[in-house]
């Protein structure tokens, strides 16, 4: 695959589709081999790639350094798990599989409650869904999610006095992902197949729709 052809409204879209459940590579893989691209263009079809295929060690990266930023104040640990649960929701799959769990828990002590945390059925035109699909979290718009989350860690951060400090680690952690991103050789010896049809089979998705 070409990623200098693909954008970053693209790799975002594939971000938000694909499953984060996957395991982490390796730390040997992830600490492999480190180029200096030599040119802007090789520059920005390295990052593409290795954000996309090292996606979770990423996650786990900037999880760990805003975890080590917020030991020192409780309040500010409660703001960045609801902070990360917020952008979580943007990924169509973590927000799928966070609804099944609790609409599972809540089916264990009522039924009827779990019966109307499902999602309303998608309206059907010619044959296909009316519009792009919607994602629902608990019978509710992801977005009502996403907002009340964002809404209640922002007064979380505001109230605890942590949110520079925390900001700071945050951009160091972006800082970090980004050099590793922009000097990691990109692995596509043993795992090209996989990784490219998985990422092709994203916007497969999206092609029908």
């Amino acid at each position: 695959m070409d990623w200098g052809t693909v954008t970053a409204e693209d790799l975002i879209g594939a971000l938000r589709e694909v499953d984060w459940s996957m395991p982490p590579r390796s730390v040997n893989e992830f600490f492999s081999k480190f180029t200096i691209p030599r040119s802007y263009l090789k520059w920005n079809s390295r990052l593409k790639c290795n954000l996309y295929y090292y996606r979770t060690n990423y996650f786990i990266l900037i999880v760990f350094v805003l975890g080590v930023a917020c030991l020192t104040r409780p309040m500010a640990i409660l703001a960045a798990v609801l902070t990360a649960l917020s952008i979580a929701f943007l990924n169509d799959s973590f927000a799928a599989t966070f609804s099944e769990k609790v609409t599972r828990t809540v089916r264990k002590f009522s039924p009827h409650l779990a019966a109307k945390m499902r999602p309303p059925h998608m309206p059907v035109i010619r044959g296909r869904p009316s519009s792009k699909k919607s994602v629902y979290i608990c019978g509710k718009p992801r977005g009502v999610f996403v907002f009340l989350f964002s809404a209640v860690s922002f007064i979380l951060w505001f109230t605890s006095g942590t949110l520079m400090f925390v900001l700071w680690a945050f951009g160091i952690s972006l800082l970090v992902t980004v050099l590793h991103a922009s000097v990691r050789t990109p692995n596509l010896k043993a795992r090209l197949n996989t990784f490219r049809e998985e990422f092709r089979a994203v916007w497969r998705n999206y092609s029908e729709l």
